[in-house]
């Protein structure tokens, strides 16, 4: 317990006493300074053998209130004046301090750590889905059966309709833009080339993935974050429950499966959109357009994109997990983890789509 400053006035001496300290004085602090103050304007002596403790913000304050200058009369211990001194030396004004930019050098080898640290912590969790794998093929009495199919119906059921409607507009989009250019060329007829290839390879699973990142992968890093937050993840382990196997694995699956489907569906939609956008602007009907769809994409193409969507959904989900497991105990870590598994993810997604990119450059190309 701390024991409140005080003053009082004893003729032309004003005599403190109590503890003179930060947390002692911040409860009055404004009652304080204006007796202080007040006394301070006539008062011919001060008295403070009395005080049992006085810190450097209240040396300063008294220092201030005497209008930096030593009163006459003084009563202190040499402890006190100690104190009193040092408050007396410190400049009225300091020197502005000018923040330090981070050197480069610094900032780099900062980023870099951290991708380390997350690339490892990515690695450590896909060997752990490999134990678990095998632990699952001993005991499938422990397959999370109930948890995949719930990851199904969130990440591939319910995104059905989003991924639909912005394939569909995609869709329209690019057939209406090339539709302008081939009209000049007179290549109208290409126009099934250029959707085919453009939507099947290409823009389908990479649409997909940048859905699915920011809806499921950003919905399981904060959900895996919440139950770190209210310590779910510790009862889990605490009754013996793996936490890979009930929350992490039926996550990354049932992405992972979902995940060539969805590319499926909407590079589907995004076709008929293009289609009917052929339609009103070139004149070309549906019936040509799906006539000639299977010539001009052949149907490595179809496998590259359904490819691409597995590694994606696999990538995104693990990416999500890691983060998810990473959050900190408080709310501005689940939502620092949930952005960065959203960025990293949507990266990862390019790169893994620029090495199918080299790697299939030869496979599913039609020759004209």
């Amino acid at each position: 317990m701390h024991t409140p400053p005080s003053l009082l006035r004893d003729g032309a001496t004003v005599r403190l006493s109590g503890e003179w300290t930060l947390a002692a004085m911040l409860p009055g602090l404004a009652t304080l300074q204006q007796q202080l103050a007040a006394f301070a304007a006539d008062a011919e002596s001060w008295d403070l053998v009395a005080v049992e403790r006085i810190d450097s913000a209240a040396a300063v304050l008294l220092w201030r209130v005497w209008g930096e200058v030593w009163p006459s009369g003084l009563l202190v211990s040499p402890l006190q004046r100690q104190v009193l001194a040092r408050a007396a030396a410190l400049p009225h004004d300091l020197p502005p301090v000018e923040p330090e930019l981070p050197h480069p050098v610094a900032v780099l080898g900062g980023q870099l750590l951290k991708a380390a640290e997350n690339f490892r912590g990515l690695v450590t969790l896909f060997g752990r889905l490999l134990l678990d794998l095998v632990y699952l093929l001993r005991h499938p009495a422990d397959l999370p059966a109930k948890e995949f199919a719930a990851n199904i119906y969130k990440s591939g059921v319910l995104a059905l309709p989003v991924t639909a409607l912005v394939g569909f507009l995609i869709g329209v989009a690019i057939s209406y833009l090339s539709a302008l250019q081939l009209k000049n060329l007179g290549a109208d007829l290409f126009i099934v080339n250029i959707l085919g290839i453009g939507i099947v390879r290409e823009l389908g699973p990479v649409l997909v993935a940048v859905l699915v990142a920011g809806r499921s992968g950003s919905a399981m890093t904060a959900q895996i974050g919440v139950m770190r937050v209210t310590e779910e993840i510790d009862a889990l382990a605490t009754m013996g429950i793996p936490r890979s196997v009930r929350v992490v694995l039926p996550k990354i699956a049932a992405l992972t499966v979902v995940m060539p489907l969805l590319v499926f569906w909407t590079s589907a939609v995004a076709l008929f959109g293009g289609m009917l956008a052929a339609w009103l602007q070139l004149d070309l009907s549906l019936a040509y357009f799906i006539d000639n769809l299977p010539r001009a994409v052949p149907v490595a193409n179809l496998w590259i994109g359904l490819a691409k969507g597995v590694c994606f959904g696999f990538i995104i989900a693990l990416v999500a997990c890691h983060f998810g497991l990473r959050v900190k105990p408080n709310s501005e870590s689940l939502a620092s983890s949930t952005t960065r598994a959203v960025v990293t993810a949507i990266t990862a997604v390019i790169l893994i789509d620029a090495l199918f990119a080299i790697f299939t450059r030869q496979v599913g190309i039609p020759r004209l």
